[in-house]
């Protein structure tokens, strides 16, 4: 069991990690933005350290100034949350590296998940229930034949887009189209 966990998120996911962490007798630690000084969910981590930079790129999806901070506050592990670095394999091995926990998957299942169409056809593989959906399609007229099979409203997504990134329903061939 770890004794002190770096939550590399912000808001509500958290929080909700910071109050089990307290339950489970660990202690968390919380980075934050400048934006974020003055917010007063902070006191319910044990620790809290400050990131430098204005923007998310510089503050919370900065791999380096957080491993930083793991190392000066002394953690034995990171939970990236969910979104910002959670489905970055390059984070969960820079973390492995430095000789900390990634409290998320493997660098491999990341990768593997992270492409939507990878992840499908290992679910189909090992009978797990799936949406009726298609893997990928190679322009409009494949994608216009596969929603008059499969029905509308449909959900049209990125094989590789993340946390909702290139999702978009369609009601109907012309907003497929």
């Amino acid at each position: 069991m770890f004794t002190k966990v770096l939550i590399a998120n912000r808001g509500v996911v958290a929080v909700r990690i910071a109050r089990t962490l307290k339950r489970l007798g660990i202690v968390s630690v919380a980075i934050r933005s400048s934006a974020e000084r003055s917010n007063k969910y902070f006191a319910v981590f044990d620790e809290v350290y400050d990131l430098t930079g204005n923007s998310v790129a510089e503050t919370y999806l900065n791999t380096e100034q957080i491993l930083e901070i793991a190392a000066l506050a002394k953690v034995e592990a990171i939970h990236p949350g969910y979104g910002f670095l959670s489905e970055n394999a390059g984070f969960a091995i820079r973390v492995a590296e430095a000789g900390i926990a990634f409290l998320g998957p493997s660098p491999e299942v990341i990768n593997t998940f992270g492409l939507k169409h990878e992840a499908r056809a290992i679910a189909e593989r090992l009978g797990v229930p799936i949406l009726r959906g298609t893997g990928i399609l190679a322009d409009l007229d494949a994608a216009l034949a596969a929603a008059t099979d499969i029905g509308f409203p449909l959900l049209l997504k990125s094989t590789a887009g993340g946390g909702g990134i290139g999702m978009q329903r369609c009601d109907s061939a012309q907003e497929l189209s």
